[in-house]
């Protein structure tokens, strides 16, 4: 199957599932393509990587399952998503990680499972990270229930940085938990492991203006910490809780003006390094009462375009700049291919229309759940076509 993307100077062709020309060397390939897409005064991006989704398979799938998540992936311009381990029963074991695997294949997204740092994410002994590796695992992570004992965190870096797999840390200490310093400790514990141990850790959904400037200072010392932030919270502020609306509750939890702040200089000076959408799904059961709710919202289908919001409004300065903090740096951080339009590379797409302006109506999303923190929003900038392996997998508002 060979496919061109006629735009203009910057025409792209795809010969089995790969780019196989980019510019003008497509033109020799005009007489030969089976398929032609127009994107005249589109935008063709890298298919987004969001390292951190919850796909609530298995276990939860009234809330979201395997084939429900690819679909809002698919929806939302994602090509890759690694799934978080905090499942029913969690993905502690090579049975569990082998189950994702077998039963993603021929989604309309490539699903990369992240495991269990201990074994049924309790905190007290360490899941097998070398099986875990061997089934298809690409990191570990105790997502929602972070590792408090930091001897056991010391060695569970050291023993994943031996089977090839990314540490992922929540940082939260439960015990201050409804304290911003609960977020500040667990990362100053972070770097200071990975500081001392010279050894790689990533944090997740950063929010906090104090973990931002640890984090930089961090880097200016080269220790190898990395970390993303999440489009609801360098969009909105606390303030929105004072409408008891529990579409606004996760975790962590909205911060103030000058968190939301830092979280944008880091995101344009390198301190941040991508962009997650922590895609949260919950039913509406279950957000139904402000005071008993559980935290998380949605995110697949509205990160790029809240991204795009800063790039619209010079916060995120170049397209390039979009491109490395949702395709690039997610892949380098997992060591997973794609994230790049240059040929030799999987043509896994997202083609945009930059200047389409559209509102975020829940009830027309293909995630099961419909708790999105950006209902209502005007957005612009929306996905047109997703390409996976060079085919198109959603057209408009259409899955394929």
């Amino acid at each position: 199957m060979t496919t061109l993307l006629k735009n203009g100077s910057e025409d792209i062709l795809i010969e089995d599932g790969v780019i196989s020309a980019v510019g003008d060397d497509t033109e020799i390939a005009a007489s030969y393509v089976d398929k032609v897409i127009d994107c005249t005064g589109l935008t063709i991006f890298p298919g987004i990587c969001d390292m951190h989704v919850h796909l609530r398979d298995p276990g939860q799938t009234h809330k979201e399952d395997l084939i429900s998540g690819a679909r809002a992936a698919a929806a939302g311009g994602v090509t890759a998503i690694m799934c978080m381990p905090n499942t029913t029963p969690p993905i502690d074991t090579p049975e569990a990680v082998r189950d994702i695997v077998e039963r993603s294949k021929g989604l309309p997204v490539k699903v990369y499972p992240c495991a269990a740092i201990t074994k049924g994410l309790l905190g007290k002994e360490l899941s097998d990270f070398q099986a875990l590796k061997d089934a298809g695992a690409i990191a570990v992570s105790d997502d929602g229930m972070p590792v408090a004992d930091s001897s056991l965190m010391m060695e569970a870096m050291i023993l994943a940085d031996k089977a090839g797999l990314k540490v992922i840390s929540h940082c939260e200490d439960l015990k201050i938990a409804d304290t911003r310093i609960s977020e500040n400790l667990m990362v100053s514990r972070e770097i200071c492991l990975s500081e001392n141990l010279r050894l790689p850790v990533h944090i997740a959904h950063v929010s906090t203006k104090e973990a931002i400037g640890y984090i930089k200072m961090a880097k200016r010392r080269q220790t190898n910490v990395t970390c993303e932030v999440t489009p609801h919270h360098f969009t909105f502020t606390n303030d929105k809780l004072l409408k008891q609306d529990a579409d606004y509750l996760m975790n962590p939890p909205l911060r103030g003006a000058d968190d939301v702040n830092a979280i944008i200089i880091g995101l344009y000076n390198g301190t941040v390094n991508c962009i997650a959408s922590d895609h949260a799904p919950h039913s509406a059961t279950e957000k139904a009462d402000f005071n008993t709710a559980p935290n998380g919202v949605i995110g697949l289908e509205t990160m790029l375009a809240a991204t795009l919001r800063l790039y619209h409004t010079a916060k995120i300065p170049t397209l390039d700049k979009v491109v490395e903090l949702l395709c690039v740096n997610p892949r380098k951080i997992l060591g997973i291919p794609g994230g790049n339009l240059k040929v030799g590379s999987p043509a896994d797409l997202a083609i945009v229309d930059l200047n389409e302006f559209w509102v975020a109506q829940p009830e027309s999303f293909q995630s099961k759940s419909k708790n999105s923190c950006f209902k209502g929003r005007t957005f612009k900038g929306k996905v047109k076509y997703t390409l996976l392996n060079g085919e198109v997998v959603y057209m408009g508002k259409d899955m394929v």
